[in-house]
């Protein structure tokens, strides 16, 4: 069992493209910021290149910023932000000073193709970014456990990263769909990316395809999910969630979750899980429009 799994994944490996997330991540990004006075301007380059960065970290991130007088007309920039009350074009970005969170959000909420770079050259976006990766594989995964489960349902809800006759067995899509998590969360902490560079994390979330199911196995029959999909669904949500919590964990202080916390972590995730899979299940069961 053990050696066909790692057949299945060594095969799968061919979908798997590291130098295109390197340069999706090294994609040049520039920042527009339009503000009324020298101060509102130097919040925006304050928050955006902070000064506990190192020098080079913050001079890189300063020369991706360009100061535009509020009475010019911006262009040439991926998209420009404006200070909070300033009349905001469409396609630009109000930045909320009291909020800035919600300006981040805002922006790879509307542009998800600069998600890596920008979280490669802005710290700031780092948690929101690598947030998002974490979620979106972990919810594709989970599509994945539950589309499976059903061959005849068609998921309209979520696009899945790989056709599903890809692979040979859940695990080794599940598998690495996590290794590729790890790329884009490596990516966007502005380190390495690649088989050499991540050894030492491919090989833990190929040696936690087996431990996962384990504990799985025994959380499933204390925590009450209900019967069929859901459990299967929950299950691979909350075993990506927390292998993305784990990656996010090591790149930020070189060290990744330790087992009593990914206990924790995996118990909260896969209640969080359940109400996610029962979401795509109704939205997968609804007629699609002729």
């Amino acid at each position: 069992m053990s050696m066909n799994l790692l057949r299945d994944i060594k095969q799968a490996y061919a979908n798997l493209s590291p130098d295109e997330v390197r340069q999706e991540a090294m994609r040049p990004v520039s920042i527009g910021i339009v503000a009324a006075n020298e101060n509102a301007y130097g919040v925006m380059e304050r928050y955006l290149a902070p000064g506990d960065l190192t020098a080079d970290k913050r001079r890189r991130a300063l020369s991706l910023i360009h100061r535009v007088s509020s009475m010019a007309k911006p262009t040439g920039f991926d998209f420009v932000l404006y200070e909070e009350g300033m009349t905001c074009p469409t396609g630009s970005f109000t930045f909320y000073a009291a909020d800035p969170k919600r300006t981040l959000t805002n922006v790879v909420s509307a542009r998800p193709e600069l998600e890596l770079p920008l979280a490669r050259n802005f710290h700031p976006f780092r948690d929101v970014v690598i947030s998002r990766i974490i979620s979106r594989v972990s919810r594709e995964n989970a599509m994945f456990a539950v589309v499976t489960a059903l061959p005849n349902v068609v998921p309209n809800a979520l696009e899945l990263p790989w056709s599903i006759g890809e692979f040979a067995t859940d695990t080794a899509f599940l598998t690495i769909n996590q290794i590729r998590m790890s790329f884009l969360i490596s990516a966007a902490s502005d380190k390495s990316v690649g088989y050499g560079d991540q050894k030492g994390e491919i090989a833990t979330i190929i040696a936690g395809a087996f431990g996962w199911r384990a504990l799985a196995r025994e959380l499933v029959g204390k925590i009450p999910l209900g019967g069929g999909l859901i459990p299967k669904g929950a299950i691979a949500y909350a075993g990506t969630y927390v292998v993305g919590l784990s990656l996010e964990r090591y790149h930020r202080t070189g060290y990744g979750l330790a087992n009593p916390e990914q206990k924790v972590a995996y118990k909260s995730a896969l209640e969080k899980g359940k109400g996610i899979v029962d979401m795509l299940i109704a939205t997968m069961k609804k007629p699609t429009a002729v």
